[in-house]
């Protein structure tokens, strides 16, 4: 049965779920077998989310890549399609912006329908989209304030909701994956990222929120908090202020950073049925960086 689109989810405290999780998993492989599941991924068209995507399609899923860009990156891009077919999943993209709730509640079921069609239904999200600009708080404009807000938080609320509502629709116990920060933990050394941390404390606590709401339906929602990452958006950073990376290193106990590559067993695992008794809960893959902060 499909819902309209514009369907509330009512939330009933009392309600029993007869079928509260997939069978135990019969090997650890299996717990992390995707196959014929297809995931939306946010921010996937460079970085963070192109590498989760690459771990959605090595275990066997299938994934829609989401970004504000017009088209991904080529290259890395050509050899994600190469590794779908390979492992005998799909791999496509649309453009989206995820602080429209308009789009997103117009382009999500129709994806999903294309999803359901090819045999390899939507199974949940991964959240990656988000930006950051390091600014003292006491020069920060409110208005680039809010637009890091909505992005990173309220953007992950959007995306969250409209994933729920077509596992709700189609009864299927699904996984959500928020990627928050150590940010949303600690105030880091040397950067001035007060609307960052904001935002992404905030999605911590959505997924906390979120998954006493969803548990009824067999929906999990989990984060992710990475530590300091070398990406594109990071490097940008570090070319303008090369200091910042002695001071990241000295809380580095692993002796380096991160990388995006880091974060894709991780991701697999709260995604997949290995973790399916898992919701509400953090992964903070930081390098211990927390640990000495």
């Amino acid at each position: 049965m499909r819902l309209p689109s514009n369907t509330a989810i009512s939330y009933n405290p009392l309600a029993t779920i007869t079928d509260p999780a997939p069978a135990s998993p019969s090997s650890v492989k299996a717990g992390l077998d995707l196959k014929n599941r297809t995931y939306f991924v946010t921010g996937g068209a460079r970085g963070l989310g192109l590498s989760l995507i690459t771990a959605i399609l090595e275990a066997g899923g299938s994934a829609v890549a989401l970004d504000l860009l017009p088209e991904p990156l080529t290259e890395e891009w050509a050899a994600a399609q190469t590794l779908a077919k390979e492992n005998g999943g799909s791999l496509s993209f649309n453009t989206l912006d995820v602080t429209s709730e308009p789009a997103v509640e117009l382009l999500l079921p129709r994806l999903a329908q294309e999803a359901a069609e090819a045999g390899r239904p939507v199974h949940g999200l991964v959240n990656c989209a988000g930006i950051n600009q390091k600014l003292p708080a006491i020069d920060y404009p409110v208005e680039l304030y809010r637009k890091i807000v909505d992005i990173n938080f309220v953007g992950s609320f959007i995306m969250a909701k409209h994933t729920a509502k077509i596992l709700v629709a189609e009864g299927t116990p699904g996984s959500i994956v928020l990627i928050g920060s150590m940010s949303g933990i600690i105030a880091n050394r040397g950067l001035e990222n007060t609307a960052y941390n904001t935002s992404k404390a905030a999605v911590l606590q959505l997924a906390r929120s979120l998954c006493q709401e969803w548990g009824q339906y067999g929906i999990r929602i989990n984060t992710i908090s990475p530590g300091y990452i070398i990406t594109a958006m990071t490097q940008e950073l570090l070319d303008v202020e090369p200091e910042l990376y002695e001071t990241w290193m000295r809380g580095a106990m692993l002796n380096r950073l991160g990388a995006p590559d880091d974060f894709k067993t991780a991701a697999v695992f709260l995604l997949g049925d290995g973790s399916r008794f898992m919701t509400g809960s953090d992964l903070r893959i930081d390098g211990g960086h927390c640990a000495g902060a």
